[in-house]
């Protein structure tokens, strides 16, 4: 009989090996899907895994993996902090929709003025429309105790309507000949975010995750309010007796992850999108919760799971036009990498048990 025990201690190496484990089961099974479809299984695990790094055109691809890995990071940091005390916002990519949206809006509402305080302005209204945005379900939460993950969740449609609003209506551009979406802010020099170092990919989206990333990982370690977020994911009950306030906690941690993945759609809308558009959220802030869980909810282990990510993006898309694999199956291979991660995740508190059975 094969049955599961509980551990009496968590096991440190399975908690260690469980990413690289679900990696290379992703690969497996994503592999036997590409076959399935009748793809070569071996060369389009090649293609996503090896033609971005190094492949005939890699010095094309590889500044793209920091456009790519940058808003998974600043978001996926955000949610971190947040799931490390219990507290589940699943609705990042809402709070990434309104980021954009606001910060989009402040750049707008000055074209075509030419200032230097122009993107720093557009920088602080995107992480106040992302703050605003999460709120509302910490508000919910504290208030009337509903339940943060659907309230979360719900409000990610109400901003998609939203953007679609804007993109039709008050954000339009007046000279664009009657189609959807804003004006274009690369060509707004005041609003875009452009790169800093040219070639690179390097912009100041990149930076921003990069600091917080050291945030993160100073706060976890050397704060009190990391030890209040740990202490409250490991023990609720501890947490209250030592003076921890739930409430305070839930408004703050939902709030920092609302923030940074307002400013990450800021970035992204300024910089690499370049424009609101009704198309213009493209899932980062679902993805972000694979890359937080996938980096053990560790700040260098996210910086090291965005990377990944954005490579299996940057892959992805090759693999769509060099192999024709459907965009859905590239996405289906992402949404295996967190299954496994949390199936094998099993294995950090359970071990697998042999036993005869029984005779009577």
């Amino acid at each position: 009989m094969i049955r599961l025990e509980k551990r009496p201690q968590p096991s440190q190496a399975w908690s260690m090996a469980t990413p690289l484990v679900a990696v290379l089961a992703t690969m497996l099974f994503g592999g036997l899907l590409f076959g399935l479809l009748g793809t070569n299984p071996f060369l389009a695990i090649e293609t996503i895994f090896w033609e971005p790094l190094f492949g005939e055109f890699a010095f094309y691809y590889r500044p793209q993996l920091l456009v790519k890995g940058a808003p998974l990071v600043l978001i996926a940091i955000g949610l971190s902090l947040g799931f490390r005390a219990g507290i589940w916002n699943i609705g990042a990519e809402g709070q990434y929709i309104i980021g954009s949206l606001t910060g989009a809006g402040v750049g707008l509402a000055f074209y075509p003025l030419e200032a230097w305080y122009i993107f720093p302005l557009m920088v602080i209204a995107g992480a106040f429309g992302g703050w605003a945005w999460a709120t509302i379900p910490a508000i919910l939460k504290v208030r009337f105790g509903t339940n943060e993950i659907l309230v979360s969740l719900m409000l990610v449609y109400v901003a998609e309507q939203f953007l679609a609003s804007m993109s039709l209506g008050l954000l339009k551009n007046p000279e664009g000949f009657g189609f959807p979406g804003s004006r274009n802010l690369q060509q707004y020099a005041s609003a875009h975010n452009a790169e800093i170092v040219t070639g690179t990919g390097m912009h100041w989206g990149v930076v921003a995750a990069l600091i917080a990333v050291i945030f993160a990982y100073v706060l976890l370690n050397r704060h009190m309010l990391g030890f209040q977020i740990r202490l409250t994911g490991a023990a609720p009950r501890a947490a209250r007796f030592s003076g921890v306030r739930p409430a305070r906690l839930i408004l703050m941690c939902l709030g920092i992850s609302g923030a940074l993945a307002g400013l990450a759609g800021l970035f992204e809308v300024a910089g690499p999108a370049g424009q609101v558009s009704i198309d213009f959220n493209v899932g980062y802030g679902f993805t972000a919760i694979i890359v937080a869980f996938l980096g053990r909810l560790h700040p260098v282990g996210i910086l090291l799971a965005g990377a990944l990510m954005a490579l299996t993006y940057i892959g992805g898309e090759i693999a769509q036009g060099q192999l024709g694999l459907p965009a859905a199956a590239i996405q289906v291979f992402q949404g295996m990498l967190l299954f496994f991660l949390l199936a094998l995740d099993l294995l950090t508190n359970y071990r697998v048990a042999w036993r005869k059975p029984e005779v009577a």
